[in-house]
């Protein structure tokens, strides 16, 4: 590869090969990335929808001269990456530079078939196929083992997705716990049979001499801050759908417990621990029994009952586990063994955590089906400074990257504070909308402000009668299931005539597709509408959003954090709940506008946006539509639209 590659040239060439066409921010944006990789300097880049960021960042990426990891939250981005944009990106480097780059995708283990499963079975009683009718648990387990069985058969695609979870036929997730394995359980590759066909293994040979790698989040979080090695040696790392980077690595730090866990691991563990699982048991049961006394919420306080619970399971679990015989050859095979020792070992690990509490996690039960702890990091932002920024390059990118107008609040949730600012730039590199042309953003400010009664019948007015101007045409984002059910039961009455959807009344991927292909209807929903759905033309011109997203004050999590940074000296109110608002209204209002041609209105129905004092803050995070409070407005440009 030549020492000093032009990213324009190859940049211009991928467009091309996409059928797309160049824009001022993707080219700023290619040559910023460019930059941070070379000089090892961060970089924050907000690049706003329509800009074409992918190849923004991947160009650079795939003409660097080490490893780059590229990192998404969402398996539909790592797809379009992978099926798209990448192959594009290959053949117009080819053209341009005479070489082939190339690129590769890893995924956790449990998102690609095993085939010491498929071959031998789920090794307890979880999961016996007892009958295999046409729809069935049964049927589908046949038809994913015939699928992984065919795909062993030829040697992969050579960018690492071979039989994997999104390329299987369709499935539910009981059927998919039948052919995979956790890292836990997985007997590894120089005990399993089947190692040479291994699915995980082919990955990561593709990875190991590919340019550009391609992961998760969760997987990133896993192999820089836990230090289990997923991925191979990288120079760098461009985190995509950064806004999320903190929630993913939370989330996969989070680990939970209940008596039906620790039953479970104990029943798994019975043939090779000589009576030793009883204790175990009889300390589920404990556990149960101290949490009949605990009321959901987060738990600030470990009672003492609470505490002799989690120790007597963890010192249970560690009696098991020393329990196990020797592994000898006649053993090595056993996967119904290694799933045994590996839940066991969780649930010491998990107990353990528990049970010495430290100041830097939150601990919470929940009871919506039987009381379950969960247990999580209060703040990521000290182990992803200090385990992948200190140690790699990092480029953070995404369409809603600037909170309350600035970089910095991001910046502090990954580690980047205030005082590195000669480690890291932040761009915006702008959008090629024209917003305040395209579109309006109304905030009903006549409307009382949202009360903890849930959704008003003046609120309900006033989106029936938008929703009418608009001819349907409406996305409803809404603050929770109970608010999007109650919304569409009132407009339904209200507009009898008009085609009103849910989420859950459906599986959402088919509520999406009616609501693209019938250009009338409209839907209504929560969080998983509000960022990552693509509607661009007719199929939206009406964006409701019902109140300002703030955490529930109830949240356990999100008030540990509030508590924290006021114990710190800060404002937990501005810095965590109005921040989370914030990237949140940001994301639901990009919902709009999608391609140059789209116009519409965004209407929030919370006149705090424009009363309250932190309302400037949150109004500096939304996209620049031209803004008003005039509803006789509002409605006439809806039905010049519908008209």
């Amino acid at each position: 590869m030549p020492e000093s590659p032009s990213v324009r040239d190859v940049l211009h060439a991928a467009v091309g090969a996409v059928g797309g066409a160049e824009r001022p921010g993707q080219v700023a944006m290619a040559e910023a990335v460019a930059e941070s990789l070379e000089s090892g300097r961060h970089l924050l880049v907000q690049a706003g929808t329509g800009t074409g960021k992918s190849l923004g960042y991947l160009v650079p990426s795939l003409l660097h001269r080490k490893r780059v990891v590229v990192s998404t939250a969402t398996l539909g981005l790592q797809h379009q990456l992978v099926q798209r944009d990448l192959p594009a990106l290959v053949k117009g480097a080819h053209e341009v530079l005479g070489t082939t780059p190339s690129y590769a995708v890893v995924k956790g283990r449990s998102n690609y078939a095993c085939l010491h499963r498929v071959r031998e079975g789920v090794p307890d009683d979880q999961g016996t196929l007892v009958d295999v009718p046409e729809g069935t648990l049964g049927a589908e387990v046949l038809e994913l083992r015939e699928w992984a069985e065919e795909l062993a058969t030829q040697r992969g695609n050579g960018d690492g997705s071979h039989g994997d979870r999104e390329s299987a036929p369709s499935h539910t997730d009981r059927a998919w716990r039948q052919v995979s394995v956790t890292h836990r359980e997985c007997l590894g590759a120089t005990r399993c049979p089947h190692a040479a066909e291994c699915f995980v293994e082919l990955a990561r040979e593709a990875a190991s001499t590919a340019d550009v790698v391609v992961t998760n989040h969760a997987l990133l979080a896993i192999d820089a801050i836990d230090g289990v090695p997923m991925l191979p040696d990288y120079d760098a790392v461009v985190v995509d759908e950064a806004h999320e980077l903190a929630a993913r690595v939370t989330q996969a730090a989070t680990a939970d417990l209940d008596p039906a866990i620790v039953e479970r691991a104990a029943r798994r563990g019975r043939p090779y621990t000589d009576g030793e699982t009883d204790d175990l048991s009889d300390a589920g049961d404990a556990l149960a029994a101290a949490l009949a006394g605990v009321q959901p919420g987060r738990i600030d306080h470990v009672v003492d009952e609470l505490h002799e619970a989690l120790s007597r399971v963890r010192d249970a679990a560690r009696a098991c586990l020393s329990a196990f015989p020797r592994e000898k050859a006649e053993v090595e095979g056993d996967a119904a063994r290694q799933q045994a020792k590996a839940g066991l070992e969780e649930i010491r690990l998990v107990a353990d955590r528990m049970a010495s509490l430290r100041e830097t996690e939150v601990l919470w039960m929940s009871d919506a089906r039987g009381p379950v702890l969960h247990v999580a990091p209060i703040d990521v932002s000290g182990s992803l400074r200090d385990k992948l920024f200190e140690e790699k390059t990092v480029v953070l990118t995404s369409a809603t990257l600037t909170v309350g107008g600035g970089f910095e609040p991001v910046a502090a949730s990954v580690g980047l504070w205030r005082d590195d600012a000669d480690r890291w730039t932040g761009l915006d590199v702008g959008s090629p909308f024209d917003y305040r042309r395209q579109g309006i953003l109304y905030v009903a400010r006549h409307l009382p402000p949202p009360g903890r009664d849930g959704i008003t019948d003046a609120q309900l007015d006033e989106i029936a009668d938008l929703l009418e101007a608009a001819g349907g045409r409406t996305l409803g984002l809404f603050s929770s299931r109970r608010a999007a059910e109650a919304a569409a039961e009132g407009v339904r009455t209200r507009l009898p005539g008009r085609e009103i959807l849910c989420q859950g009344e459906a599986h959402l991927s088919e509520l999406t597709r009616r609501f693209a292909a019938e250009e009338e209807t409209s839907l209504f929903g929560t969080l998983s509408l509000w960022q990552g759905i693509d509607l661009p033309g007719d199929t939206c011109r009406l964006v409701v959003i019902d109140r300002v997203p703030f955490p529930r004050p109830d949240d356990p999590l999100m008030s540990a954090r509030q508590r924290l940074v006021e114990k710190r000296g800060g404002n937990g109110f501005m810095s965590v709940a109005a921040s989370h608002a914030a990237l949140l209204l940001a994301q639901g209002a990009g919902r709009l506008i999608r391609r140059t041609d789209d116009r519409g209105v965004v209407a929030i129905l919370d006149p705090r946006i424009v009363t309250a004092r932190y309302g400037s803050f949150l109004a500096a995070s939304l996209p620049p539509l031209w803004r008003t409070t005039d509803r006789d407005a509002v409605l006439g440009a809806l039905r010049r639209l519908d008209d």
